[in-house]
């Protein structure tokens, strides 16, 4: 360490950094917890044996400022556990605080969540989080509903879907708490914050959530695969053992500290957040990789309770039986589209029990039919607006200029169109003017039709300054006076087009590329570029044009310049 520690006096708070490869980012962690407007804290790195400059860079940040402290692991651990319990032994405060090195503590954290400590007898305090797209900045509150206002509970069985904020950054402990239970990180393991604080939150007499920021968390959603969160890892099969050993870990401690009575909310969670993570990747899995799946899920989905799936939308239930069942190309069909409405390619009434089912053939188990039961539903009443439709892309081809040919096909497994050619419509709006390419639909066969549509990029009207960003087309159809608008699953894979768009497309050139969305449901993505001198040149001054003539003036400029 280089400072003689003894000679500052002891802070309110420790906040731990714990870092491992992430020089570049880890200045940006620490200057948010030293510009804390309460500055009675120390800092204490936690470096998990890093490879890269990061000792040099850490080492330098504590000879800078007195309050931060470098603490440097022999070996690494693999993991955050031991970097944050290596950090509690020399931790100095009273109370306690955890930073990853990519995110950061807005500035009033620590103010804000020790003021909650100081009001009360509390074991630890929490605050919202905001999660910030690192790919475009947007911002969200993580688990909004949870943290909307300011609350203090005796126990977490006054409001079990806290389970869901499983964070341990986004709280300030009491150390006095954490050593009168002996609660520390595990180590040797993944997924580490959602046992500890399950543990925390069963072992807590007392906590406060309060509604401001107390964390921001960068999100990477699509990270080179070798740079990726452990989170960001599904595509590994010892990501879903070490999420199921975990919950394992969380049951048993749940039974043996006499919380058995929250297993039914603790599996709601586990189903609702941590499964359905994986659940909009599996059609983009290969058969192989999906019975590894099952064989790791299976067992542990077997013990979960009833309730928890009599809680999901019946969308999520019916992917779950699936993966139960191994019905493992019904598993693509059913996890695409799940929370955007799209219905299955084939249902199956069974008239003697007057019950509709998901799929080619009524369930022959009693959990099956169950959880498969689609009546509820009201596939062949429901109004047009909300009609069980699936419209696939099924082929994806190059057109004349900046144009494509798709051929579409359109499930209607509860016949809720009339028999014969369907009038549809292609919907894209890349700015305000809405692009509409009506095409037909013609049947193949009951309940299944197909069109082809040449969609000409080129003819969407984009804003004067140009359009950057990415937009999905929405498909279309009417039925005795009412709309219904579904989304276009693109083909799993295919090799994204990418074509120029010229000057009469607003006042910019574009580069403008088709691709599968590549997550999720898997809709066909536009994706627009403004590109050349122009957009470097002009496109900055348009966003602040405001009058006609000056636009005019503008447009003229621009079909000038090379």
């Amino acid at each position: 360490m280089s400072t003689d520690r003894a000679t500052y006096p002891s802070p309110d708070v420790t906040v731990t950094v714990i870092v491992y490869n992430d020089a570049e980012r880890l200045p940006r962690a620490v200057a948010s917890v030293l510009r804390q407007t309460h500055p009675n804290l120390e800092v204490v790195i936690s470096d998990d044996h890093s490879t890269d400059a990061t000792e040099e860079v850490a080492r330098e940040l504590a000879a800078r400022d007195p309050r931060v402290v470098y603490l440097r692991l022999p070996e690494n651990s693999g993991g955050c556990s031991a970097p944050r319990n290596r950090a509690l032994e020399i931790a100095r405060a009273p109370y306690l605080m955890f930073l990853d090195s990519d995110d950061e503590l807005p500035e009033r954290a620590v103010e804000v969540l020790l003021a909650a400590h100081r009001e009360r007898d509390l074991d630890f305090a929490m605050g919202a989080v905001h999660r910030i797209r690192v790919d475009g900045g947007r911002r969200t509150t993580w688990m909004p509903h949870l943290v909307a206002e300011r609350r203090t509970l005796d126990g977490i069985e006054a409001d079990p879907r806290l389970f869901f904020e499983h964070l341990s950054t986004s709280k300030m402990y009491a150390r006095s708490f954490l050593d009168r239970h002996d609660l520390r990180f595990p180590e040797g393991i993944h997924y580490e914050d959602q046992l500890f604080s399950a543990q925390a939150y069963c072992l807590a007499k007392t906590f406060t959530v309060v509604p401001e920021p107390v964390y921001r968390w960068y999100i990477a959603p699509y990270a080179a695969t070798e740079t990726a969160s452990i989170s960001n890892q599904r595509h590994k099969l010892t990501n879903v053992r070490d999420r199921v050993h975990v919950q394992r870990l969380i049951d048993g401690f749940l039974a043996e500290s006499g919380h058995e009575s929250l297993r039914e909310d603790k599996d709601f969670k586990f189903l609702k957040h941590d499964f359905r993570m994986y659940a909009g990747d599996l059609p983009y899995r290969d058969d192989t990789w999906l019975a590894s799946f099952a064989g790791i899920m299976v067992p542990y989905l077997d013990t979960l309770a009833p309730g928890a799936y009599a809680r999901l939308p019946r969308d999520e239930r019916v992917v779950l039986q699936l993966v139960r069942d191994h019905r493992l190309p019904d598993v693509r069909t059913a996890a695409r589209g799940l929370g955007h409405g799209v219905a299955p390619r084939r249902i199956t009434p069974d008239a003697s029990a007057g019950r509709v089912y998901w799929g080619e053939e009524v369930p022959r188990s009693q959990r099956a039919r169950r959880e498969l039961d689609l009546t509820e539903l009201e596939p062949d009443t429901r109004p047009f607006f909300g009609a069980l439709l699936r419209h696939e892309i099924t082929d994806v081809s190059r057109g004349p200029g900046a144009s494509v040919r798709l051929t579409v096909r359109t499930y209607d497994p509860a016949f809720r169109l009339p028999v014969g050619p369907q009038r549809a419509v292609l919907h894209l709006s890349p700015g305000r003017r809405r692009l509409t390419v009506p095409f037909r639909l013609s049947p193949v066969r009951p309940g299944v039709f197909e069109g082809r549509v040449r969609l000409d990029l080129a003819a969407a009207r984009l804003p004067l300054q140009g359009f950057e960003g990415v937009r999905h087309p929405v498909l279309r159809l009417r039925h005795q006076g009412r709309t219904h608008t579904g989304i276009l699953l693109a083909p799993l894979g295919f090799t994204p087009l990418t074509a120029r768009v010229p000057y009469r497309s607003g006042a910019l050139p574009h580069r403008v590329t088709v691709e599968p969305e590549g997550h999720n449901p898997g809709r066909l993505q536009i994706r627009w570029q403004p590109v050349g001198a122009t957009a470097a040149v002009i496109r900055p001054a348009l966003h602040r044009l405001a009058t006609p003539r000056v636009r005019r003036a503008a447009r003229l400029a621009a079909s000038i310049l090379p």
